[in-house]
C-alpha cells in the first residue's frame, strides 16, 4: 500500500496530466453517490463535520475522501480541516493507497477550472486575475497557465500583504505578477477571472465584464453565498462542472435563478457534455463566459488513480 504525503501527492499530479485525467473521466463517467454530510458532537465545543465523498469505477478503482471539519481546532492552533483519499482495488477491494486530501482537492479543484478554460476561454487569452488569496490561488493560476498562454496575472485580496505574498510564492517563467489594487479596474481589463474566496456577497460586477472574457467561479460553496451578481450572470453564457452540483449548492447560479433573472435552461453544458463533445463550449470570440464548480467526487477520484499509478510505477 502507498501513502502518499503532501509533497508526492503534488508532484505526481503535474497539470497537464492532471487536466487530462479530468478530461478522460468526465468523458467515461463513473458511479457518484451524493456526498454523506455528518454533524459530529464535540463535548464543550461547536458540533465538528464529517463529509465522505466516495466514486467508483466498476471492475477498476473504488475511492473515498475523508474530510473533517473541527471549527474548535482554532483554539488549538491546529488546522481546522483534516482530510485524506483511500484508493482501493475495483475488483479486490484491497486498499491500495492513502493520498494527502488537501493537496488532492486543491490541485483537483484548479485543475477542473483549467478544463473548463481550455473549452470556455479564447485561445488568445493572456490577462489573468485572481481574487484571493489563500491555498487555491496559486494553485489555479499555475493551472491556467498550462492551458493557455497567460503572460500577466494580477492578484487581488482584501488584506494586500497576502496579496503580496502570493505573489512572491509564484513562479512562472515569462509572467509577469503584480498585485491588483482597484479590483474593478483589473477585472475590466482581464481575460479570465478567477474566483476562490468565501465571500457571501459578489465581488465581481458584470458590467466590468469586457466581451470575449471568462469568469472561473470557484467559491462559495454554498446557495447562501456568492462571488458574482445577477448581471455576470444575466450576460453570460453559462456552464457548470455539474448541473446537480451548481442548482443545489452554488450560490452565483442558485441565486439568480431564485430572484427570476435567469432559468435552470441558462445552464447551457456541464463538464460531461464538454468532455464528451455534444456542447462545443465557446462558440464566438465576444461570447462572455461563466463556470461555476462545486466540485465532485468524480474529480477525486481521477486524481487519486493518477497519482497512484504515477508513484507505483516508480516501484
Amino acid at each position: 500500500m502507498l501513502v502518499l504525503d503532501a509533497a508526492q501527492t503534488r508532484a505526481a499530479l503535474p497539470w497537464d496530466r492532471l487536466v487530462k485525467a479530468l478530461d478522460d473521466m468526465f468523458a467515461k463517467g463513473c458511479v457518484m453517490p451524493v456526498r454523506h454530510h455528518h454533524e459530529v458532537a464535540v463535548p464543550g465545543e461547536a458540533d465538528a463535520t464529517l463529509l465522505l465523498m466516495p466514486a467508483w469505477q466498476p471492475g477498476a478503482y473504488v475511492g473515498v475522501k475523508m474530510v473533517s471539519v473541527f471549527p474548535g481546532n482554532q483554539t488549538r492552533g491546529l488546522p481546522a480541516i483534516h482530510g485524506s483519499y483511500l484508493l482501493s482495488s475495483g475488483k479486490t477491494g484491497e486498499l491500495l493507497a492513502i493520498i494527502d486530501g488537501g493537496e488532492l482537492t486543491a490541485r483537483r479543484t484548479a485543475a477542473a477550472s483549467a478544463l473548463a478554460s481550455r473549452y470556455l476561454a479564447r485561445e488568445d487569452a493572456s490577462r489573468m486575475l485572481m481574487v484571493g488569496t489563500g491555498r487555491l490561488s496559486t494553485n489555479v493560476i499555475e493551472a491556467h497557465a498550462s492551458v493557455r498562454a497567460i503572460r500577466n496575472v494580477t492578484i487581488w485580496g482584501r488584506d494586500p500583504k497576502k496579496a503580496e505574498a502570493a505573489v512572491k510564492e509564484l513562479s512562472l517563467g515569462g509572467v509577469s505578477v503584480t498585485v491588483a489594487t482597484d479590483l474593478e479596474a483589473a477585472a475590466r481589463e482581464a481575460d479570465i477571472i478567477s474566483c476562490a474566496t468565501l465571500s457571501s456577497e459578489p465581488l465581481i460586477r458584470g458590467d466590468w465584464l469586457k466581451p470575449g472574457s471568462h469568469l472561473d467561479l470557484i467559491g462559495a460553496f454554498k446557495p447562501t453565498m456568492r462571488e458574482s451578481d445577477d448581471r455576470a450572470a444575466e450576460r453570460s453564457s453559462i456552464f457548470v462542472d455539474t448541473r446537480e452540483g451548481a442548482l443545489s449548492e452554488g450560490g452565483d447560479i442558485v441565486q439568480p435563478i431564485r430572484s427570476g433573472v435567469i432559468t435552470k435552461n441558462a445552464i447551457r453544458a456541464d463538464l460531461f457534455e464538454l468532455a464528451r463533445g455534444s456542447h462545443p463550449g465557446r462558440t464566438r470570440a465576444e461570447e462572455i463566459t461563466l463556470f461555476k464548480s462545486v466540485g465532485a467526487a468524480l474529480e477525486d477520484l481521477a486524481g487519486a488513480v493518477l497519482a497512484f499509478e504515477a508513484q507505483r510505477d516508480k516501484f
